[in-house]
């Protein structure tokens, strides 16, 4: 059986596909538990789990908070909009001093890439990453690929659409670092002023001409939230003529296969990024990518938690 040799969870970029099938493998299972009556197992027990979230988030928090009570584990969370961090406290000595606490693991998302490895240097306990800048987001890419294998029973030979603001998406490079592990063939659609330069060494990734070439005959299409937090200036005209080029809408949609799947990380600028109409459509598996998105992290805590026995 496949061992997971990694402490910590900072990119996708990082793992193997061996590291990927595990995970996947493992919230298969765990979705056993999240379907019982009783939602929880003593896997976690005793175990201590620190959320701290410099950005805003719900569906990410909310289903670590989730994972982490369905395994047992004592789950606190920290908000630095409360916290001493308005005070002026540094990451760092953040971390010193929940260190102090003697917590197993610490999932933090934060708004500089790469805080995760600054994070690891001074604490002892697992880190998680819950997204980073403009980075990564491996848990997003995991669930992503566990809702695209539920569809198609597959990962190789699909042709995945990621299409909008893959500059600042740190969901765009995790999906792109996992799919093209596993055998997708990833393209890639936004304005030039949202497609990153050399985007080709993310993976082996093509850059469509525009949206309709990306999406025609596609099994799945991921759409993305403009970053406009990131963005530092505006690159779009406005949202009415990125959506003309770069929404989702039925009519575009029928150039993709008759069965592909629609997804978004979350949350949705509906008429902008894609129509209500194909957000709340057949085709769509955002909700599926949120329930999905509870047994993956449960998948996450366990493995960097040395796992453990789910019954």
């Amino acid at each position: 059986m496949a061992t997971f040799n990694h402490k910590h969870i900072i990119g996708l970029q990082d793992f193997s596909k061996e590291d990927l099938e595990l995970l996947i493998s493992t919230a298969e299972s765990m979705r056993e538990i999240n379907n019982r009556l009783i939602k929880k197992v003593p896997t976690l027990r005793g175990k201590t789990i620190i959320n701290l979230f410099y950005e805003a988030s719900t569906r990410t928090r909310t289903s670590f908070e989730i994972a982490a009570k369905r395994l047992s584990a004592d789950a606190v969370n920290i908000t630095p909009s409360i916290s001493s961090a308005t005070k002026g406290e540094t990451l760092s000595d953040t971390a010193r001093n929940l260190l102090a606490m003697k917590p197993d693991i610490i999932v933090m998302r934060h708004a500089v890439s790469g805080a995760h490895n600054f994070l690891i240097t001074k604490v002892n306990c697992a880190v998680v990453n819950a997204g980073d800048g403009a980075h990564e987001h491996p848990s997003q890419g995991l669930l992503d690929l566990l809702t695209i294998k539920d569809k198609f029973g597959k990962l190789d030979g699909l042709k995945v659409a990621i299409v909008g603001d893959v500059t600042h998406s740190r969901v765009a490079r995790s999906d792109i670092f996992a799919l093209t592990k596993m055998g997708s063939h990833v393209y890639l659609a936004g304005p030039p002023t949202m497609m990153p330069p050399k985007v080709e060494n993310l993976g082996n990734v093509a850059v469509a001409s525009s949206m309709k070439e990306a999406i025609q005959d596609a099994d799945v299409v991921i759409m993305l939230r403009i970053q406009q937090e990131r963005q530092g200036k505006t690159l779009m005209p406005n949202t009415r003529e990125y959506s003309r080029y770069f929404g989702l809408n039925p009519e575009n949609l029928k150039l993709a296969k008759p069965d592909a799947v629609v997804m978004h990380p979350g949350p949705i600028n509906r008429g902008v990024e894609m129509s209500s109409y194909v957000a709340d459509g057949d085709q769509s598996h955002v909700m599926k990518q949120v329930e999905n998105g509870v047994a993956v992290r449960m998948a996450m805590l366990y493995h960097v938690s040395g796992g453990g026995e789910t019954e």
